[in-house]
């Protein structure tokens, strides 16, 4: 993946947070969390299209 840009302390901090979280997770929570985690990332992307969509005036019939 390309790193042409810094996450803030913040960002550093939670993915570390959540690397520790996932060291301690069965391999069956694991599998059943990554399953959630790219459903929940289809979602946010769905919803991003929808509301560009939205702001942007397209799909609408008039």
């Amino acid at each position: 993946m390309d790193q042409s840009f810094e996450l803030s302390l913040e960002q550093q901090f939670n993915i570390r947070s959540f690397e520790s979280q996932v060291a301690h997770m069965s391999l069956e929570q694991a599998q059943q969390f990554l399953v959630e985690l790219y459903r929940q990332m289809i979602v946010k992307e769905t919803m991003y299209k929808e509301f560009l969509k939205h702001e942007w005036g397209l799909g609408e019939r008039f």
